[in-house]
């Protein structure tokens, strides 16, 4: 039996509509008819050969780790699912049994696998997600499965990145330096938990205007490749926490959500002391970021490192989405079918869409493949 996959045979060249075969189902795994998923910029970095795990998988390869469904046959030692539950699953699939696992730090597990990454991915009629019992979560029955899957990377990992690593609190200030998928997440999980002050930092006007409509109190643009612009950013930064904190000036929590070494070193200079600076963007381009340890080590600045999000976490935030408190839908911005979702990653080569662009339209022939 066999389905329809985006698939690409190169790092860099055409992903096409294929017919694969349908993946084998473990005995703790699940074979899920996806119902939707999302096209992320970490899906181009894995096109382009920037990712280890690709390579080491070997292509040909599917991408897709952002991904909602419903489960079309369940593994012999999976008992707490069955077919035609609605579910979703963070793309980080902790094995559970690792010192990191046992320490509640599954985010990096020893013996993590990722759709899209190390398996196959979501950009096709049917995935395989194994270890199903501990990481495949039933999505209930007020979350749409677009709204599932809009959680499944970008707001999971703001979330992480904002309240478990930033641990940002009522009325504290949050800089987020970056407005594509995860830093517009950061910025609605802020609004969500009730900061006093939300600064959007981004290079595009169109960016930063989707910043105030999700929850943004101010903006300040930057400007590509302009002298003396980090000075004109941090100044601006400051100026806008310098009532908060008086004449500390800087925000409680810095966040770099894009991973060019300009924002990561403007995340850095524009963290107050003792504030909380993170990194959750991907480290991208060959010139790396240069951090002021001096300040860091004067202002007992902390920076924490930011990856993904744990499954035992999903159920929480899924009913604070099934309670209205966050709507990861108001960030799509299209849905596609998945040749135009194929087509959506190579277009990347040309920059980021401002929102989400999911994947529905899957021409899912269930009785005819199972």
């Amino acid at each position: 039996m066999t389905m329809k996959a985006a698939v690409y045979r190169s790092f860099g060249g055409p992903i096409r509509i294929e017919e694969v075969p349908l993946p084998a189902v473990s005995t703790d795994g699940v074979l899920i008819q996806v119902m939707a998923t999302g096209v992320c910029r970490s899906d181009w970095h894995g096109w382009k050969g920037h990712d280890d795990d690709v390579h080491q998988h070997g292509l040909p390869f599917v991408p897709g780790h952002e991904l909602s469904g419903i489960v079309a046959q369940v593994g012999s030692a999976v008992t707490a699912l069955k077919a035609g539950d609605r579910v979703v699953a963070p793309f980080i699939l902790s094995c559970g049994t690792c010192r990191y696992c046992q320490m509640n730090r599954s985010t990096v597990c020893l013996a993590q696998q990722q759709p899209g990454f190390t398996l196959q991915g979501s950009f096709a009629e049917y995935v395989h997600l194994p270890r199903a019992a501990r990481n495949v979560k039933k999505i209930p029955a007020a979350v749409s499965f677009v709204q599932a899957a809009a959680l499944g990377c970008r707001f999971t990992t703001a979330y992480r990145a904002v309240l478990q690593q930033g641990r940002l609190t009522k009325g504290e200030t949050l800089a987020v330096f970056g407005c594509g998928g995860v830093g517009l997440s950061c910025i609605m999980i802020a609004a969500a938990a009730g900061a006093s002050k939300i600064i959007a930092v981004d290079v595009s006007l169109e960016a930063l205007q989707k910043a105030r409509e999700l929850g943004a109190t101010h903006t300040v643009q930057s400007q590509r490749d302009a002298p003396n612009d980090a000075d004109a950013v941090r100044r601006q930064v400051k100026a806008l926490c310098e009532q908060q904190h008086h004449h500390d000036q800087g925000a409680d929590v810095c966040i770099d959500a894009a991973g060019f070494a300009a924002t990561c070193e403007n995340a850095v200079y524009c963290t107050r002391r003792a504030g909380r600076m993170v990194q959750v963007g991907l480290p991208i381009g060959d010139v790396p970021p240069v951090v002021p340890m001096g300040l860091v080590a004067g202002w007992e600045i902390e920076i924490y490192g930011s990856h993904g999000f744990s499954s035992d976490d999903l159920p929480g935030l899924l009913d604070m989405v099934a309670q209205g408190g966050l709507d990861p839908g108001r960030l799509v911005e299209r849905e596609v079918t998945l040749a135009e979702g194929a087509q959506a990653i190579q277009d990347m080569d040309k920059g980021s869409p401002l929102g989400i662009t999911m994947v529905t339209k899957f021409n899912q022939l269930v009785e005819s493949k199972l």
